[in-house]
């Protein structure tokens, strides 16, 4: 660097050592040196022709002539020069581990330079014992990919290009050696220098002005209008397009790409080719699509296919809203059934691709559970790419000390030892160099991987946002910023690449494009057919009524039951289980009724047997948290922790659909957020998730709210996908009795879900069934009775497995005359075995009717208009309910039930008073409140 000085002869002459000396100063520590010369020798570091990375030249002219001193070779060394040479050479091999370490602290990362960097006394030298008269010292460089032996000075000048650049690297967390090794080959190979063509450097010129035009046609075209600007970040896009453009030489056929809104619209445009015109007829509320609701421009998805060198890649962008980070799990769960319908077990040909910005990704806690996922047998997907938009600012806060409590906002990624890669964002090929090392990495050891992409945010939080009221310090540095594509393109005139003309007119074919709603070129196949794609249309239009036959032949049971009665030979079953599986027999041969267990089990067998896919997660899945399931049963005798287990069900045929049971992670948000990806991306299977107790779904809450409810009605997104949830209140209190009922059947309307609360067995097996042989895909909620497991009464015959199918409403069958009777009284779940006993006890049955209702939404107006006329001198129809009568259905059903009634008859309520909390604690005031509501329910005048 020091010949490109002597370009400037106005520096030198008498002014030479007065600058050599600033400059070595600079180099020592850039911040040691006034800012009108460290921006000075900034700009010399990125002339054509300059040194990688410099290193100061005086510790080196010392340290010859300190060498020049010394005994020459032959000459007889003392014991303890032998040990000071020995302590010298363990230090230099300290001082590589503390660069590998610690190196990323003194990176150029940030494009401000906001921050003073703390000086790292372990990346000096003097520090492992070696000083400025070692500078020309040969040492062992140990495991440093290069040279076995170089002088200090070297090793400390490769160290600092490839740790201290503008990539700042974390991988010594990692516990694998060979992952270790491959990162430092890979980086300490070529000192973390991109080493791109002509070509290559134009490509990404040109993906980046495309970035920042866009943005800037937005901002003039459409003033004031929320767009969530990428500006500050324009080199993702550039990194999007080499993973694109990449990916598919090492076998990649999909990319599912999830990312909140910051750049969401530039990623639309840039990388998966939406045509503007239809962006800006968003802008201008005028849809190409019309949607129940819809869902603003920066929420909206995309898929496209997009032609590369080896291939096309389909790209898919989840449509998410605005809780941030929470469609991870949605990508995730959607990926892995992309790589289920592919068959994938190496888990290559579908990646995940998620993009975070850096307040989020540190703050919100889905991203520990989707991380936590990532090398689960159930969850795992080989890896995900991760890309940090690190902005430095999450709406108006960037002071480090109150966002977060971690020195990178990408430290959580530690958790699953995935390698961080940090990136100045101001240096697109550095960009596109680690995103490059990241698909690599990837590939090679499927696991996740973070790029922290460290920018700015040109503008507010939104364009209508002004952040100089919170960063007023932050906004004047980037006022006077040039932005990447003008130093980008400056940099490649000044590397004889291209011309300051032909940078100009990028822009300018970019605005005639826009002006036109159109792309400069085509980047997007049309017309392509993807051989794993869906056919959707068969599940469009369809109603819930849809008839469908879910019985089967009593032959067709008994053989699946003796199929999942059985285990290999040697195998001890524990007693229970053993108990369980004989009664499973009988209840085959209609020698006793068959249980919940039973009912469940022989549904996933029938869809399994018939090629449907059966996927059911959720905490303690496998036996069931009321040991009522035993999909996985255990060998008794079993002798590694590893092996002893077995899966009936997946031992049924040949050529059977996949049934997989998971015990997943103790988390209820990312679990249930994966599964309705999984079912968006599934529609031919049946994929449940199962809450421990109902009451823990509202730990997922915003994905029922943000997706399971409203997926369709903002985006038009099918999803079967179906919950079990444990409710029902059998005193043991506020947290094991409520799935929150009322909450559900709050947030449905547009026909967007099912809600049904059965009571009897053979229900369970009908609707399981319904939920994939109809061509109807809607969430499916069931409130599951845990007391009705084992109950004697709730048990089906055989028989009602072999003919009839789910009954949305089942009528009352003790009645003898029903015109005699005087109310009829509707409940849903097991209040209903409870009012039937009253009655029973009361010798009511004549004067009362139990009607169930066990489909609440869609509410079945005519299955229960048809019920009430049955009884036409009834003049009370009574809702009972054992929730509280703030909670459970009571006020989301009443209006219904109002327009049921005739001109004669009264609406009553039954059930426990209103509470705040969902039920009692003490036993004995939840016996008192049920005796009461049923005493009211049984109150009918003579």
């Amino acid at each position: 660097m020091m010949q490109a000085m002597y370009s400037h002869s106005y520096l030198f002459g008498g002014n030479a050592p007065f600058i050599e000396e600033l400059y070595e100063q600079y180099l020592a520590d850039p911040n040691a040196v006034p800012v009108e010369w460290r921006d000075y020798f900034d700009k010399l570091a990125q002339a054509p022709g300059a040194a990688e990375r410099d290193v100061p030249h005086q510790p080196i002219q010392e340290s010859f002539v300190q060498l020049a001193k010394k005994p020459l070779t032959g000459q007889r060394v003392s014991t303890v020069a032998e040990w000071e040479s020995m302590q010298k050479q363990v230090g230099v091999l300290k001082l590589v581990s503390a660069y590998r370490v610690l190196g990323s602290r003194q990176a150029n990362l940030d494009p401000l330079k906001r921050m003073d960097q703390a000086t790292m006394a372990e990346l000096d030298p003097a520090s492992h014992g070696l000083s400025d008269a070692d500078m020309a010292v040969q040492f062992n460089v140990g495991s440093l990919v290069g040279p076995q032996k170089l002088p200090l000075s070297d090793i400390l000048a490769r160290l600092k290009q490839t740790y201290c650049g503008n990539i700042g690297l974390e991988y010594m967390h990692i516990t694998s050696s060979d992952e270790k090794h491959w990162i430092q080959q890979r980086f300490e190979g070529d000192l973390s220098t991109p080493r791109y063509d002509a070509e290559k450097k134009k490509r990404i010129l040109k993906q980046i002005t495309a970035a920042e035009t866009l943005e800037r046609y937005l901002h003039t075209k459409y003033v004031g209008q929320k767009r969530f600007s990428l500006e500050g970040g324009e080199s993702t896009i550039a990194a999007l397009d080499h993973l694109i453009q990449n990916a598919t030489s090492h076998g990649v056929e999909e990319l599912i790409i999830g990312m909140a809104h910051r750049g969401r619209l530039n990623v639309l445009v840039n990388t998966l080719g939406k045509q503007p015109r239809d962006l800006f007829a968003e802008f201008e509320g005028k849809p190409t699509m019309e949607l129940a609701s819809g869902d603003v421009k920066y929420h909206m998805g995309f898929s496209s296919d997009i032609p590369t060198p080896h291939g096309p890649m389909h790209v898919s962008l989840a449509f998410n809203p605005s809780h941030l980070e929470i469609v991870n799990p949605v990508v995730e769960g959607s990926v892995r059934a992309r790589q289920q319908r592919r068959k994938d077990a190496e888990r290559k040909t579908v990646i995940p691709v998620l993009l975070h910005g850096d307040s989020a990704f540190a703050g919100l806690g889905v991203n520990q559970g989707t991380f936590n996922l990532s090398q689960t047998r159930g969850y795992g997907t080989g890896g995900t790419i991760h890309i940090v938009i690190n902005n430095q600012v999450g709406f108006t806060t960037s002071d480090t000390r109150d966002m977060r409590s971690t020195l990178y906002c990408t430290d959580v990624a530690k958790m699953v030892e995935a390698p961080i890669f940090h990136v100045n964002g101001d240096d697109p090929e550095a960009v596109c160099y680690v995103m490059q090392a990241a698909l690599e990495y990837r590939m090679q050891f499927k696991k996740d991987v973070v790029i922290d992409l460290v920018c700015y945010r040109k503008l507010g939080h939104n364009e209508g946002d002004d952040p100089f009221l919170t960063q007023p310090m932050m906004y004047k540095k980037i006022a006077k910023h040039a932005g990447v594509r003008a130093m980008y393109a400056e940099r490649l005139v000044g590397e004889g690449i291209l011309k300051a003309e032909e940078a100009d007119s990028l822009i300018r074919a970019y605005r005639d494009a826009l002006d036109k709603g159109e792309h400069v070129e085509q980047t997007v196949l049309t017309n392509y057919r993807r051989e794993h794609a869906l056919d959707w249309s068969q599940y469009m239009g369809t109603h819930w009524a849809h008839p469908t036959e879910t019985c089967l032949p009593q032959a067709d049971i008994q053989r699946l039951t003796e199929k999942f009665t059985s285990v290999p030979e040697g195998f001890k079953l524990h007693p229970t289980v053993e108990k369980v599986m004989n009664a499973r027999r009988a209840m085959a041969a209609g020698e006793q009724n068959a249980d919940w267990g039973m009912a469940e089990t022989l549904a996933y067998a029938s869809l399994v047997t018939n090629g449907f896919g059966v996927r059911i997660s959720g905490e303690d899945s496998g036996r069931g948290t009321f040991s009522h399931r035993h999909a996985v049963v255990h060998d008794q005798n079993r002798e590694r922790w590893d092996q002893g287990a077995y899966v009936p069900l997946r031992n049924l045929s040949e050529n059977q659909g996949d049934f997989l049971v998971i015990d997943s992670i103790l988390n209820e948000e990312a679990v249930l957020a994966y599964e309705y990806g999984y079912a968006c991306s599934a529609p031919d299977q049946l994929v449940i998730w199962e809450a421990q107790f109902g009451d823990f779904a509202n730990g997922a809450q915003v994905a029922i709210d943000q997706f399971i409810s409203s997926g369709e009605t903002k985006w038009g997104r099918l999803c079967g996908l179906t919950s079990i949830l444990p409710h029902g209140y059998d005193g043991q209190g506020p947290e094991h009795s409520s799935a929150r009922l009322e909450r559900w059947l709050q947030l449905c309307a547009e026909h967007n879900m099912q809600i049904v609360m059965p009571s009897e067995a053979a229900q369970m097996f009908h609707v399981l069934r319904r939920q994939v042989l109809r061509p109807y895909r809607k969430p499916l909620v069931i409130f599951l009775s845990k007391r009705l497991l084992r109950y004697k009464d709730a048990m089906s015959p055989i028989e009602m497995f072999t003919s009839g199918s789910f009954r949305p409403v089942i009528g009352d069958s003790g009645s003898t005359d029903p015109k005699k009777v005087k109310r009829v009284v509707l409940c849903a779940g097991q209040v209903y075995y409870d009012l039937f006993n009253a009655r029973k006890e009361r010798a009511l049955e004549e004067d009362i009717a139990i009607v169930r209702v066990e489909q609440l939404y869609p509410f079945p107006t005519e299955q229960v208009a048809a019920e009430l006329a049955r009884f036409p001198n009834a003049k009370e129809v009574m809702w009972v309910q054992e929730e509280p009568r703030n909670q459970g259905a009571w006020y989301q059903i009443r209006h219904r039930l109002e327009g049921l009634l005739n001109a004669k008859q009264t609406l009553l309520f039954a059930g426990r008073p209103s509470s705040a909390s969902p039920a009692v604690g003490y036993m004995s005031k939840h016996v008192a409140q049920l005796k009461a509501f049923l005493e009211e329910a049984m109150s009918v005048s003579k």
